[in-house]
């Protein structure tokens, strides 16, 4: 016999009258010869619907034998499933003895036996599951049914299981002799004075043992603590004016409940009557006497049931109710007996945050966000759903006992709602604070999260915001024809204006956020609240889109360029565009700053995430009545993006950076908790509209677009730089730390990407020959032939103008039409491409990611092609939206250039996964990346053979 073969058996426990003799029986289920077997066992076995009882050959160990096997048999694979139960019920058993789970008792036959207790809720939690997960095998065993086939409970015998090994562990040969008889002693010796050892043991067990608890439900249906005349609340110790006192009366009935199972609960009566005995074991009475005796010494009036043939009810006088109505419950509490309040006391006493506009505060749901109004936030209390007067809160806030009377009822009092009471008044919160609360319906009091509402002007407010704007018709003086998704964003964009709060539209790219916004200014200029000249900041790229755009949509509105030398802001008119770069207005923040605008556009809004940097300071400097932010990507990274845009849009509805971090934005990035998203949807969601192309009904004319990456092995060149440049850099990063390993990590990422692209970018050649060293340029090659072939156009995306450059000098060298357009390229240069490209001059048009990815329209090209890959996808998505969106009028093809087995391998596959979180909780981009551990990382950058 072999512990690996027996441990392949199915394990069964056989329980003894005298737990330590119990043993354990290995049994083959399939049939299977034992040729060590040195037993039977009688075991039930299933036949499809029918069961038969057989006996089977079995190998018997003793309890000591099975617990070595078992330790083994939770490390091993094969295991019978049932052995692997049982395996794991011991490793459970074993901890109980460790951590010194014994207590002493008698068997039936009086022997001394150990038991386990007291059990933890997370004990029994254990026990149930590997009694639910034991298969049959494991418990096959029939045991007396009066007749009938009865297999044993999993639950009961494991529990058995326990209670022999506690029984097991504590006793060794020697022990007799050291310590004396019982409790010590290997073998089974009747005892000399069973009733004294029986005494003794359930002393020990005296407060320790789990298996039963007592509480008393308070019977008061006697009880009138002050007549009609009296007033509405008492004070303990003290009668109110007018009231006219009269008997009280009310008893105290005895209940026992299961420690392991609290559902399980009777009245003493019944157990004492037997009628109880087989759900709480036979030692529940006894140890239910312990108990009152316990609590007794805490609450005399308890030992009076002790005098009782059956504990069940005591009848309690007046100052004993009145001790147990005041602080008499929280004693006993502390000695592990609970009070059961009747239900007629437990009407919902609630309390809850309210915010609701300051005494002196404009009613309607605009006014207060100009008049910089405060809001009054403070703790309110209900009696079900009738909110309690002011004085009766203050009268609450004055209780010194858990049950008071309260509009002619008795209602018990939380002793917490009482302390929030006594400090009522939360202080005063600013408009846009208020609504904060008012949104998300949860505020932090004392450092704890809790539940606020408001009331009045705000709730409507908050109302208003939920339901949606009313419908809008497009507005005069507009020479386009609004599609039905755009009119609600223009409805969206003039109900966030008009209240004076800011908006980020956040469609996707090509869905015409432009001319959605040019609506918007027309609309505004009706209105002598909401006119004035319209600010649009945007990258320089965009300028000249923007300048045609208005003069296309908007015909005799006036607008003006803020760029250049002779940059100027005379002879301004109230319903002027004014246009700028980011760059001008980090140079002319003073300047733009003079000037009151009627309306504040950010572009690409994107380019303001870092908060802290000169340009969102510069653009929070710009007085305005009102605030939008466009921008296809509101979180790229990580959610301080959203908040450094609409904490510039609406400044302080997301409270402080670090606050909105630590209550919203951890959380939510690590999909941890989904509360808290929730609460961050509620607070953001009326701030920021986001529509999608493949949302239903949204451009529904826009053709359909294709994704398709392909795969390019690398060239023996690049395989050689890329195994060189991984050993020799992992060396580095193995040996260094902090910001010097992070370094290194990007460093390595940015080369193995380079030589993925060509050799020649990342050797920096001066004069490369680019033919032959490249699977992508090859492959470049044959998808820019094939285009050229059907009289298409292509975008090519590379975020490296020198890998931009190769591919240009390539292409020319093959005859091929090509231009670049770059970060470097001036604002005048950029426009003519785009215009030139669109009207056919040029076949294949190179774009860096970064500089081109945004505000361009560029419907003509049928295919984008993604040379090397972003490391986040939504850049990667608007960068294609530059040729799939509206006006494009034929299927859009995308083409993703991956190099085998290599990084840009592994990185498509976060990308993948990525791409699917990016609607809810973006992570944090390249940057996470130099977090990995060094094994991580070796496995990401690791040059594996592709299959």
């Amino acid at each position: 016999m072999t512990p690996h073969s027996l441990i392949r058996r199915a394990a069964v426990f056989l329980p003894a009258d005298v737990p330590r003799e119990g043993t354990f029986a290995f049994w083959s289920p399939d049939g299977e010869p034992e040729g060590d077997a040195d037993s039977t066992l009688t075991v039930v076995l299933a036949q499809g619907a029918q069961a038969t009882v057989r006996t089977v050959p079995a190998t018997r160990l003793t309890l000591t034998e099975a617990l070595a096997l078992l330790a083994h048999a939770r490390r091993e694979g094969t295991a019978h499933p049932a052995t692997r139960c049982w395996a794991a019920a011991a490793l459970h058993a074993l901890g109980l003895v460790a951590r010194g789970r014994l207590l002493p008792g008698l068997t039936a036959a009086d022997q001394d036996a150990w038991r386990v207790g007291p059990l933890d809720p997370e004990d029994v939690a254990h026990l149930r599951s590997v009694a639910a997960a034991l298969p049959v095998e494991g418990y096959a065993t029939p045991v007396d049914g009066s007749g009938q086939l009865v297999l044993p409970q999993p639950e009961a015998l494991i529990r058995a299981f326990l209670d022999a090994v506690a029984d097991t562990l504590p006793r060794t040969p020697a022990g007799e002799h050291a310590f004396g008889a019982p409790f010590a002693g290997v073998a089974a010796r009747p005892l000399a004075a069973p009733g004294s050892v029986r005494a003794w043991a359930a002393q020990v067990a005296e407060g320790t043992d789990a298996g039963v608890a007592v509480s008393l439900r308070l019977d008061l249906s006697a009880l009138t603590l002050f007549d009609a005349s009296a007033e509405p609340l008492t004070s303990h110790g003290a009668e109110l004016a007018g009231s006219a006192p009269v008997r009280r009366a009310g008893s105290a009935i005895v209940q026992v409940h299961s420690r392991t199972d609290p559902t399980l609960i009777t009245d003493a009566a019944l157990l004492w009557a037997g009628e109880a005995s087989d759900l709480f074991g036979p030692r529940a009475r006894s140890e239910a006497t312990l108990a009152l005796r316990r609590a007794g010494r805490v609450w005399p009036p308890l030992t009076r049931l002790l005098e009782q043939p059956v504990p069940d009810v005591l009848a309690l006088s007046d100052p004993e109710l009145e001790d147990l109505l005041g602080s008499a419950a929280g004693r006993l509490a502390a000695a592990g007996v609970s009070v059961q309040w009747p239900r007629e006391l437990t009407r919902a006493l609630t309390v809850r945050a309210v915010v609701r506009p300051a005494p002196g505060s404009a009613t309607d749901g605009t006014a207060f966000f100009e008049a910089g109004t405060l809001f009054a936030f403070a703790w309110e209390a209900a009696l079900g759903e009738d909110r309690l007067t002011t004085a009766e809160m203050e009268a609450l806030a004055d209780a010194h006992r858990p049950v008071v009377r309260l509009r002619d009822q008795y209602v018990r009092v939380d002793p917490e709602l009482v302390r929030k009471l006594r400090k009522r008044d939360l202080g005063l919160l600013d408009p846009v604070e208020a609504l904060s609360v008012a949104l998300s319906g949860s505020v932090e009091v004392d450092g704890e999260l809790v539940e606020a509402a408001p009331l009045g002007a705000l709730a409507d407010l908050r109302n208003r915001l939920g339901a949606g704007p009313p419908p809008l018709a497009a507005p005069a003086g507009l020479a386009a024809s609004l599609r039905g998704y755009q009119l609600q964003g223009l409805a969206w964009l003039a109900q966030m204006t008009s209240l004076g709060l800011g908006g980020c539209l956040a469609d996707d790219m090509g869905l015409g956020k432009t001319v959605t916004l040019i609506a918007l200014h027309l609309h505004r200029r009706g209105d002598p609240a909401t006119a004035g000249p319209t600010l649009v900041v945007c990258p320089a790229s965009l300028l000249g889109n923007w300048q045609r755009e208005i003069k296309r949509f908007a015909p005799g509105v006036a607008v003006r360029r803020f760029h250049g030398v002779e940059r100027s802001l005379q002879g301004l008119v109230a319903d002027e565009f004014v246009l700028t770069t980011y760059g001008t207005l980090r140079a002319s923040a003073g300047q733009l700053a003079e000037q009151p605008w009627g309306l504040v556009v950010a572009d690409e809004a994107q380019h303001v995430k870092n908060p802290r940097s000169a340009t969102a300071r510069a653009l929070r400097m710009l007085p305005g009545r009102a605030r939008v932010a466009l921008t296809g990507t509101p979180v790229e990274n990580n959610l301080s993006e959203l908040w450094a845009i609409l904490d510039w849009t609406t400044p302080g509805l997301l409270g402080p950076l670090t606050a909105f971090r630590a209550r919203h934005a951890r959380a939510a990035e690590q999909g941890e908790d989904a509360e808290a998203v929730a609460r961050l949807a509620r607070l953001v969601r009326p701030f920021l509209l986001r529509r999608r192309k493949c949302d239903p009904g949204i451009a529904p004319e826009l053709p359909p677009k294709t994704e398709s990456d392909h795969p390019v092995s690398l060239t023996r060149e690049q395989v050689s730089l890329y195994r060189a440049t991984v050993e020799e850099t992992m060396a580095l990063i193995e040996g260094s730390e902090g910001i010097g390993r992070r370094g290194l990590i990007m460093k390595l990422l940015s080369s193995l990407k380079q030589i993925c692209n060509h050799p020649a970018q990342f050797l920096k050649e001066e004069r490369p020959t680019t033919a032959n060293r490249s699977g992508k340029l090859a492959l470049l090659d044959e998808l820019v032939d094939t285009i050229v072939a059907e009289g298409g156009a292509v975008l090519v995306f590379t975020q490296y103008v020198t890998m931009a450059r190769l591919i240009e000098e390539h292409l020319r060298r093959r005859g091929v039409p090509t231009e670049l357009l770059h970060g470097a390229t001036a604002v005048p240069k950029r426009e003519e491409l785009v215009d030139r490209f669109q009207e056919g001059a040029f076949t294949v048009f190179l774009l860096s990611l970064k500089a081109a990815g945004t505000g361009l329209n560029l419907t003509r090209a049928g295919h984008v092609i993604h040379y090397d890959r972003w490391w986040n996808p939504a850049v990667e998505e608007q960068a294609t939206d530059r040729a799939h969106r509206i006006g494009q009028s034929g299927p859009v093809q995308v083409h993703r250039l991956i190099a085998e087995g290599t990084v840009e391998d592994h990185i498509a596959e976060l990308l993948t996964a990525k791409r699917a979180l990016a609607d809810a909780v973006l992570g944090h981009g390249e940057s996470a990346l130099t977090e990995l551990t060094d094994a991580e990382l070796a496995d990401l950058v690791a040059l594996r053979r592709p299959g």
